[in-house]
């Protein structure tokens, strides 16, 4: 029922597989832990722009990047911690860095852990020591994602997680969205609008953040292609961004931690004692109607 399997493309690609419903997982741990690639009944859920997935130097425009230790971007990519000042570009680093397979299961679910630990370049940027553990968990329809966030570091680490998903759709304006919120905040003006369940998608660019959230879950059903996705995540996930750009087949549901610049105002930033572990997940469901 449940399978895993690799391929040696440019990078070495773990093929999680529910033969159940034809429905595969692909993660690539060299290319930042990312899932690049997420099908269900043999159909695409996940926008991946192949060209800049091949080239090293530029982020991932596609499948899930991983956000850590900061979600957004910082004023002139700067944070201050203790009287010193960092630099951390946009969404942080770990989307960028290689990341190490731990384990594999085909017991409940095809399932996939990845581990990433602080080193001499992190720690350079980003003082503190740390290990990242991500458990992907495939079932039919569902995919989990379990996160364990340890500092081995003697002082509190302060961080924001989360992640940039990339939703494959045809025609945006057959997407009808529930997500739990009546305002969002434009992230470019600054400035706060009423949300009624729908975007304006001649827009050049939309990026919003939702930060007053009423429930741990958002729906969207995309009637272009009879699919219906539902996100639902732990309560420390107190942002959800929406971004899309005009022409592009995708539309991103962010779930975040932090807002931006958290690491400097101090909102919503995680501070997670010396030693300790914290754990949380988040998870999708996609069904075809």
């Amino acid at each position: 029922m449940f399978s895993i399997s690799q391929q040696q493309n440019q990078y070495l690609t773990y093929i999680l597989s529910c033969s159940t419903n034809n429905s595969q997982l692909e993660v690539v741990p060299e290319r930042g832990g990312i899932i690049t690639r997420w099908r269900i009944q043999g159909q695409e859920i996940f926008y991946l722009d192949e060209e800049r997935f091949r080239d090293p130097s530029l982020s991932v425009r596609g499948g899930n990047p991983i956000l850590f230790p900061i979600c957004g971007n910082l004023p002139d990519n700067t944070y201050t911690h203790n009287g010193q000042s960092y630099t951390l570009k946009q969404h942080g680093f770990a989307r960028d860095l290689p990341w190490s397979v731990s384990n594999q299961s085909t017991q409940e679910g095809a399932s996939l852990t990845l581990t990433l630990d602080s080193n001499s370049e992190t720690k350079q940027v980003y003082p503190f020591d740390f290990h990242l553990e991500f458990t992907y968990i495939l079932t039919e329809n569902c995919l989990e994602i379990q996160q364990k966030y340890q500092n081995l570091s003697s002082t509190t680490m302060p961080f924001s997680a989360g992640f940039h998903p990339y939703f494959l759709t045809t025609d945006k304006n057959q997407l009808v969205f529930d997500i739990p919120a009546t305002e969002y905040q434009d992230q470019k003006t600054k400035q706060s609008h009423p949300f009624a369940g729908n975007f304006d998608f001649e827009r050049e660019e939309i990026d919003v953040a939702f930060r007053q959230l009423t429930k741990h879950a958002a729906t969207v059903t995309d009637n272009s292609r009879k699919l219906q996705l539902t996100l639902t995540f732990d309560s420390v996930f107190a942002t959800l961004v929406f971004w899309t750009l005009k022409g592009k087949e995708f539309y991103c549901l962010e779930p975040w931690t932090g807002p931006r610049n958290a690491i400097n105002t101090g909102e919503n930033i995680i501070k997670l004692s010396p030693d300790s572990t914290y754990t949380t997940s988040i998870r999708l469901d996609g069904n075809f109607l």
